[in-house]
């Protein structure tokens, strides 16, 4: 059986734990075909992230995880936040553009004022959301990029979208969101085959423009898909910490807020 790296491991451990509720480190030994010492240190970490709870012998779903809600659910949080950070967003892209939205929630709410837009440019996105807000204007070539839909989300993902972007000579800005930020581990989602597509996002941008909220800052998630040295502005809705703010300024990071 070919080996898995960690993210994937523990991505598996997440879709078990969304179809049986509770695992043990046991059935995961023998389903995964990896020893029982390496799934402890899985499901503790997993469980530093907030990903589940651990139980004697194994673990179960953290049924408050926000990330496991459907995408419908998420949308509707901290709506009036992901407004403010898309207002702020809109002001940074310039006519003629080729720009780039992943699918996250928080990235949606730039799409539905770019629906508005008045002057020409170039979209691309792996967001079934997102390029359904988009297509009715004329003055915006919006391109979707292909791949698989799961259970639950509006955004493709996987080999085919990154197939797309190899064709692409050049994008201006990127527009991202994540589940969790952290200086150390940079930007992270809970979804490893997303965070494949979004770190070829990432390296095919010239300009890396994050949009997180407050709540994202300090938590990570199973996989890391842009590094902190491969951002270029954060734009956040609260002003972060002074000791943020000045390890963000080393790093060549700009901060809006």
């Amino acid at each position: 059986m070919k080996k898995m790296f960690t993210a994937e491991r523990r991505q598996l451990i997440m879709e078990l734990l969304k179809q049986e509720h509770r695992v043990t480190v046991k059935q995961l030994s023998k389903n995964l075909n990896v020893s029982e010492v390496t799934l402890r240190t899985d499901l503790n970490e997993m469980e530093k992230q907030g990903l589940l709870l651990r139980t004697h012998g194994g673990a179960i779903l953290n049924e408050t995880l926000n990330d496991e809600d459907s995408f419908l659910e998420r949308s509707k949080k901290n709506i009036e936040n992901k407004k403010t950070l898309s207002y702020k967003a809109l002001d940074l892209i310039e006519e003629k553009s080729c720009i780039l939205l992943d699918a996250s929630t928080t990235v949606l709410e730039l799409a539905k004022l770019l629906k508005h837009y008045d002057k020409k440019l170039t979209i691309l996105t792996n967001g079934i959301s997102s390029a359904i807000e988009l297509k009715e204007n004329p003055y915006l070539t919006v391109i979707l990029i292909g791949g698989v839909l799961r259970a639950g989300s509006m955004a493709l993902e996987g080999q085919i979208g990154t197939d797309v972007l190899d064709n692409i000579n050049e994008i201006d800005l990127l527009f991202t969101s994540a589940s969790g930020f952290t200086l150390e581990s940079g930007l992270t989602d809970f979804n490893v085959y997303e965070v494949d597509l979004k770190s070829q996002m990432v390296q095919k941008s010239k300009k890396v423009i994050a949009l997180l909220d407050h709540t994202k800052f300090g938590h990570n998630s199973i996989a890391t898909f842009a590094k902190s040295s491969q951002i270029d502005l954060v734009i956040t809705d609260q002003q972060p910490s002074e000791d943020i703010i000045n390890q963000l300024k080393q790093l060549n990071i700009e901060v809006m807020y």
